[in-house]
């Protein structure tokens, strides 16, 4: 900004910085004196859900309380540098930096005002002093750079982190004694004092279980070797072999037929509304045909089992030879 503009803006931006300032310090303070009222009723709940033996509602309420005891506190240390720097507000039109003496309280309120949702009027501040001072005076404090002078307590009552359990626990034992509850905070501090489960471990174990039971039926699943072509086949062996084809196709048709029968019985012996619906009967017809298919099946193993033992018994070793 030119010197020229400085010296014509100076009285404007003196008493929109003074207007600014007053209509905040007013505002601060009837919001504090809300939330006073907000905090003995939220105060008063706590208690009762203690007296009623609802801690878990009343650990969860409690951060409200710790939160709103904090804004309230933060509200208290800006009321004061607003009424500082109202009072210095000549001081800041005649430098054209930042005086030393006034830097905690601009960049406090700097770093406040975007925080503050129900302070409009410290916005207004903030924008004033980025006309002045510069963007990167102002991006400098709400940054919390280094070489910025926020107050610390404001940094933490603004804070969005959650209370520690100790501070926590601090206020439900003073509510408790406000309104002469007789608490066993045992249980609490044992919650408060537990650590959150690690949940990491589930997964693996799931994984084992899954791999035990992978290679279990790997296990019982009978694994076929495709035949060897370049070794001779003997009677024996392909007898052998038929013979253990047959009793496995015979079992598992067996199988199929067992299961499907018991389908066929547990679908008859279902409600009635089932058994009206089109559904139910395509479900009955694909099940007799699968049966019938089973038992055709089996039939023409057992069969081709026979046949196989009536060709080995006739078939004569010199014939090989010759």
């Amino acid at each position: 900004m030119s010197l020229l503009n400085q010296l014509f803006n100076r009285g404007v931006l003196g008493a929109k910085c003074k207007t600014c300032l007053n209509l905040a310090i007013s505002r601060i303070k009837l919001l504090q004196n809300k939330r006073d009222v907000q905090l003995k009723l939220m105060r008063k709940e706590i208690a009762q859900f203690l007296l009623a033996g609802q801690e878990a509602i009343a650990r969860i309420r409690v951060e409200h309380v710790i939160r709103e005891q904090n804004i309230w506190a933060a509200y208290e240390i800006l009321e004061m540098f607003c009424e500082f720097v109202l009072a210095r507000v000549p001081i800041l039109e005649s430098q054209r930096d930042c005086p030393l003496e006034l830097r905690e309280a601009v960049a406090s309120i700097i770093f406040a005002a975007p925080r503050c949702s129900d302070l409009p009027d410290m916005l207004q501040v903030r924008n004033l002093f980025a006309a002045k001072y510069g963007k990167e005076f102002i991006s400098a404090a709400s940054e919390l750079r280094p070489d910025t002078s926020v107050n610390r307590t404001i940094i933490e009552k603004l804070s969005v982190s959650t209370p520690p359990a100790e501070v926590k626990l601090k206020v439900l034992k003073d509510i408790a004694r406000e309104y002469n509850v007789e608490w066993d905070s045992s249980n609490t501090e044992a919650e408060f004092s537990k650590k959150p489960e690690d949940l990491l471990d589930g997964p693996k174990q799931i994984s084992v279980g899954t791999a035990l039971s992978q290679s279990h039926s790997r296990l019982e699943t009978p694994q076929y070797s495709p035949p060897n072509v370049a070794h001779s086949v003997t009677p024996t062996t392909a007898k052998q072999g038929i013979q253990r084809l047959a009793s496995n196709f015979s079992f598992d048709t067996n199988k199929t037929e067992q299961s499907l029968k018991d389908r066929d019985v547990r679908m008859c012996n279902g409600d009635v509304e089932n058994q009206m619906r089109p559904e139910s009967s395509d479900v009955l017809e694909r099940a007799r045909a699968a049966i019938a298919a089973a038992e055709r099946a089996s039939a023409a193993a057992r069969a081709a089992a026979a046949l196989v033992n009536v060709n080995f018994s006739s078939w004569k070793p010199n014939e090989v030879k010759s």
